[in-house]
């Protein structure tokens, strides 16, 4: 799958969720990279920044969080475009929950590990 169409399932597995979550999103920048920095070369996605449940009346004056979903791990890991775009998919739900405060061990126990 070449960049553009890897792309493409981002913002569709966005356009997916729901407008009252996206919503709810602050101060939060999507973005998509080939790989991931530092010693885990297979993380699918990362959520960096200060989660809602996390901030006090102190938080302000700040860049935004980013949420960051990466092509070539995503690649390596599925078989099919549509394995893909069903990864994309849990990958950015994933990381917007950790937005709103969810660890990763709740998700795994709600399915979205």
């Amino acid at each position: 799958m070449d960049e553009a169409d890897f792309e493409a399932a981002v913002a569709d597995a966005l356009d997916s969720v729901p407008a009252e979550l996206m919503a709810m999103l602050d101060n939060v920048v999507i973005l998509v990279d080939d790989e991931p920095e530092g010693p885990d070369r297979e993380l699918l996605g990362l959520y960096q920044g200060t989660a809602l449940t996390d901030r006090g009346w102190e938080y302000g004056g700040v860049l935004p969080d980013t949420i960051t979903i990466y092509r070539g791990p995503t690649l390596r890991m599925c078989s099919t475009p549509e394995e893909v775009v069903e990864e994309v998919a849990v990958t950015v739900v994933h990381e917007i929950a950790h937005h709103f405060g969810i660890e990763e061990e709740r998700l795994h126990e709600l399915g979205w590990g």
